[in-house]
């Protein structure tokens, strides 16, 4: 798309109401800029509400201040033609692209120049614009390792048909130090300016979904609680004597209080030396060096470690299934410290979780203070080679091990793409990227590729502080995955992953353990069983998949499969009990439908009773059957044995 030069109105002079009502009518073209131009670590939902509050505040100044004599309305651009703009328009423009970019500065500049908005305010709903493909995926990842002046010269070219040397005056009266630098870097970006004007940068047109209810009922509940404490220590101290009065302690709180006094003591937090894990027994998290620039700040540490030991009310609480979230034993160790985005992170190890503290800037308090649990008992190599450092709705940040020499990104349900690399700060922090875990449809599935030098490991984000591995192959030899087969076989498979979000999975293994001929020619299908495994043990979760044929193609590898079974807590498909036996109600090309079973190697004949009564002797099974019609699978093993299907 060629750029459109900006030529002066032609439009006649109108008063102020008149070119107050223009720019509200084109008020979505100035929030879509702001939209634009904001950081995009600020998560989408906080984008959305900032950026509908600096086009509304700019607005008003505007209106208070007086529009001018210019006021007419903006001409919308048309394919070859120039856009005329009026001198009002274009003044509330410099005033949004001013407050975007002050936005993106520390806080100190924006605490001196605006105050904090309080409208539009949103409680109970996240707002987020509608998703779109793979290339608007691409283009918010190439803007968010922009700057703000960058970000704003490419959508002063894109959304508003700008020539460079506008371009680089509206900059400068916007205050951006170097117009020309920030020009060299939007050239950067490949992404066509189209994609600019789709709905996934339109912060007017918004999905909304509900924020995290569990953790609100869980706030509830420590409310609850809290004032139930509170009440009954009061009384408590009102009681005579020594025994329970408010001077008596025990010997037993003597000593707790000095073991806690060491755990919550920064000083005796263990740290690790940034080449020890080349020299180191173990490959784990024990061997992370103690990484950020906080780690000396021993404020900060005191802090992160006084709300681990005595969280209140008022402290955001997540962990994984069944981690204990009491406080340390002893002095934990100190993996990180630093600032992420707009937030603050600390993160310790303590031998069985890792914890993360995160706390706010000073111009985001609201956002409150979290603290999330994971545990990672027998980590190795593999498993201790990313943490995610940090998380904003959609968005997240990987902490990588030291041995870690690069890591790229993948889409998932695009095997036959290239992987992009994935940049790292000096830390091991990585540029941020679309978290697939809260993603409201599957259009992508981004996970990373992480290479060690032995090996290059498929990596997921499922909504928890230690991302999951993937793996491919039967349950005796699970391995990375490798090869077009494979990555074809996760394309299929990637968007059933989050039937296993927030359980604390450690690995997710997915292996094909028959492939069968279909009725009536209509080719070959393959039957795969996914396997989540966790990090305490219990709660797996196994689900059998039917892969019908597809259409070839090039980049993708075809529809997701369909869940034939599923199990939980059950050996079934792992390494204890690699045997699996699920069937599906299957229509052909011709209109006739069929019950298709099939079992792994264990099995020498099937049957099915019920609606459907058929047997075959091998692992496999087409029955006729009729729409709607339901089965009961069974089958003998090569033992002789009787076993049902996967449930």
């Amino acid at each position: 798309m060629r750029p459109l030069p900006e030529v002066p109105s032609a439009a006649a002079p109108s008063d102020g109401e008149q070119a107050g009502a223009a720019l509200v009518e084109h008020y979505p073209r100035l929030v879509r800029l702001g939209y634009l131009v904001l950081p995009p670590s600020l998560g989408s939902h906080r984008r959305v509400l900032r950026a509908h509050a600096l086009a509304q505040r700019c607005l008003l100044s505007g209106r208070r201040a007086g529009y001018g004599a210019g006021g007419g309305v903006p001409v919308p651009r048309r394919p070859g033609g120039a856009a005329a703009v009026d001198p009002s328009y274009a003044r509330a423009r410099g005033r949004v692209l001013r407050a975007a970019l002050e936005a993106g500065r520390p806080r100190r500049a924006w605490a001196r120049t605006r105050p904090p908005s309080l409208l539009p305010l949103v409680w109970g709903l996240r707002l987020f614009p509608h998703s779109g493909g793979s290339d608007g995926l691409a283009l918010e990842h190439a803007l968010s390792a922009l700057s703000g002046p960058g970000r704003a010269a490419h959508a002063l070219r894109g959304l508003e048909g700008l020539a460079d040397a506008e371009v680089r005056r509206v900059l400068a009266d916007a205050g951006v130090a170097d117009p020309h630098a920030a020009l060299a870097e939007a050239e950067g970006v490949p992404a066509p300016y189209a994609l600019l004007d789709s709905p996934e940068f339109d912060p007017c047109s918004l999905q909304a979904r509900p924020p995290d209810l569990l953790r609100r009922r869980q706030h509830a509940k420590a409310a609850l609680v809290a004032v139930a404490a509170l009440l009954v220590c009061g009384s408590l101290l009102g009681l005579p004597g020594n025994g329970w009065g408010r001077d008596a302690r025990t010997a037993s709180s003597y000593t707790h209080d000095a073991a806690v006094a060491q755990a919550l003591d920064p000083v005796r937090s263990s740290r690790v030396s940034a080449n020890f894990w080349r020299r180191s027994p173990r490959t784990d998290f024990t061997a992370w060096p103690t990484r950020g620039n906080r780690t000396q700040d021993t404020r900060l540490l005191r802090r992160a470690l006084t709300v681990w030991a005595h969280p209140d009310g008022t402290v955001r609480i997540t962990a994984t299934p069944d981690t204990p979230i009491g406080p340390p034993m002893g002095a934990p160790q100190l993996l990180y410290a630093g600032e992420v985005d707009r937030v603050t992170v600390v993160l310790f190890y303590d031998g069985l979780r890792v914890v993360r503290y995160a706390e706010p800037r000073a111009d985001d308090r609201d956002e409150g203070v979290g603290l999330d649990f994971a545990r990672v008992d027998g980590a190795d190599m593999a498993s201790a080679a990313a943490l995610i450092v940090a998380r904003a709705d959609d968005r997240i940040r990987y902490l990588t091990a030291p041995w870690v020499t690069a890591v790229s990104v993948r889409d998932l349900l695009a095997p036959g793409g290239a992987p992009q690399p994935l940049r790292r700060g000096p830390d091991g922090v990585t540029v941020a990227l679309t978290s697939p875990a809260t993603a409201r449809d599957c259009r992508a599935w981004q996970v990373i590729e992480i290479r060690d030098g032995s090996a290059a490991r498929l990596m997921t984000d499922l909504g928890e502080l230690t991302p999951a591995r993937l793996t491919s192959g039967p349950p005796s030899a699970p391995h990375d995955v490798a090869g077009r087969a494979e990555r074809d076989s996760w394309a299929r498979t990637a968007c059933l992953l989050p039937a296993v979000r927030s359980r604390g999975v450690r690995s997710v293994n997915s292996w094909q353990y028959a492939e069968q001929p279909l009725p009536e020619g209509d080719g070959s299908a393959r039957w795969l069983c996914t396997r989540a495994e966790t990090w305490r043990g219990t709660g797996s979760r196994a689900l059998a998949q039917f892969q019908a044929p597809s259409a070839p193609a090039v980049a993708t590898g075809g529809p997701p499969g369909t869940v034939a079974a599923r199990a939980e807590d059950s050996p079934a498909c792992g390494a204890r009990d690699p045997r699996v036996l699920a069937g599906v109600l299957w229509k052909s090309q011709g209109g006739h439908w069929y019950v298709l079973a099939a079992g792994s190697e264990q099995f020498a004949s099937l049957a099915a009773s019920g609606g459907v009564e058929g047997r075959s002797d091998s692992r496999l099974l087409a029955v006729p059957a009729r729409a709607g019609d339901r089965a009961r699978l069974n089958g003998t093993l090569t033992d002789g044995s009787r076993v049902g299907g996967l449930r």
